[in-house]
């Protein structure tokens, strides 16, 4: 019995494995006769997979030299921004003005950084507006804001520039930048002054004072020239102070005139543009008001004036002293009171010698001609006397060698 069942089991388990090989080996039929879809796809079909995971962004990452919401931030700070894990491709700086208005700030993009053209105002808030693409090139924006730190005009320099714009002038005139507190740190200033001409004439700048500062050409400027001043010292750092503003100017270089006063020949020769093309008997200052020999500059044409005598630190009784004087046309050489001016009342003396206080006289009609021909920036060369002109005393910049000149610079 136990033999007969085994051989039982043996059979039943040889069945199942030809019915195993036949549904391996045999394709199902649906009742037409054609394999069924089912089968035909459990035979072709290959295995589900699951979907594959989307790649992970990293979000860009904003980077600035000013934290976002900061406060008290620096005037002399110069805005950079970039981004990590990104592409930067756009920033905007802005400020609301104290009278309300909305200034933007220009700057540079370059080499995946945006640089700002210009420091910081003091005491307003600043909107830093930027754009970039992720890995995925998808563009994200941020904007950041931030306050910088107030300031009173007693810890600003304010910044004057001459000539002014539009501004035609004669061949003498230096570029002046003037400043209404001490400039302590020069070279700091001195780093964000430039002036550029064309033609290009080489120059540089001197410094008269920690108040005033002068740049010049090498020699006189060329007629026609075109020049362009930029004193970018907004929020510029000298010591405890900073500049309140920056400043541009662009003006010409007009005609040649160069006027030659010879006090021991008591007179003047005009040169325009190289030619001679008159000569003017003049008179000079008389014994005790030397008139200054030097390269003088005309600092300013005035008509209808009233010369006074104080001005030039006579007192009423004192030898010398004259009463109030009218002058039809003047043009002003020196700071100390030394101009080119018409005095009627020496031509008798003009030509023959010297009895003025230290201008240098001329005829009336004379003194019409030279006014309507000669500029502020003009030349008048005066030769003949021991007194020397003297640095600061009105423009006499023409007087130092290009080598004192240049040793006048704080860089």
């Amino acid at each position: 019995m136990k033999f007969s069942s085994r051989k039982a089991v043996v059979a039943a388990l040889a069945s199942m494995s030809v019915l195993a090989a036949s549904a391996c080996t045999s394709q199902a039929t649906a009742d037409n006769g054609k394999p069924s879809a089912s089968a035909s796809a459990s035979q072709t079909g290959s295995p589900s997979e699951s979907p594959s995971p989307s790649p992970t962004v990293d979000p860009v990452v904003w980077k600035s030299n000013v934290s976002e919401d900061a406060t008290g931030v620096a005037v002399n700070t110069r805005v950079t921004a970039a981004a990590d894990a990104g592409d930067l491709t756009q920033a905007a700086l802005s400020y609301v003005s104290k009278k309300g208005n909305t200034v933007e700030v220009k700057g540079k993009l370059e080499a995946g950084t945006w640089t700002a053209g210009d420091l910081l105002e003091p005491g307003v808030k600043y909107a830093l507006a930027l754009s970039a693409k992720n890995s995925s090139g998808e563009t994200e924006k941020v904007t950041r804001t931030f306050r910088t730190a107030n300031l009173t005009l007693d810890d600003q320099i304010y910044v004057a520039v001459s000539p002014g714009d539009g501004a035609d002038v004669g061949i003498g005139m230096p570029v002046i930048v003037r400043f209404d507190l001490p400039v302590t740190d020069k070279a700091a200033f001195e780093k964000h002054m430039a002036v550029t001409s064309s033609p290009a004439q080489a120059g540089s700048w001197y410094w008269l004072s920690s108040r005033e500062a002068h740049w010049r050409p090498k020699s006189y400027w060329k007629p026609g020239t075109k020049v362009n001043v930029t004193a970018e010292l907004n929020g510029v750092q000298s010591g405890r102070l900073y500049g309140e503003m920056s400043r541009t100017s662009s003006f010409t270089i007009g005609r040649s005139v160069i006027a030659k006063v010879n006090l021991k020949t008591h007179e003047m020769n005009v040169a325009i543009n190289g030619k001679n093309v008159k000569t003017i008997p003049v008179t000079g200052g008389m014994p005790g008001f030397t008139t200054r020999s030097g390269v003088k500059v005309i600092t300013d044409k005035v008509t209808n004036i009233t010369m006074k005598a104080e001005t030039i630190g006579l007192k009423k009784g004192e030898k010398g002293y004259y009463p109030d004087t009218p002058v039809k046309w003047a043009l002003r050489l020196t700071n100390s009171g030394e101009f080119l001016h018409s005095a009627p009342w020496s031509v008798g003396d003009q030509g023959r010698r010297n009895v003025s206080h230290g201008c240098t006289g001329i005829s009336n009609t004379n003194g019409a001609w030279v006014y309507e021909n000669f500029k502020i920036g003009d030349i008048v060369d005066t030769t003949g006397t021991d007194r020397p002109m003297t640095m600061g005393n009105g423009i006499a910049d023409w007087n130092l060698s290009w080598a004192a000149w240049q040793k006048g610079s704080a860089l």
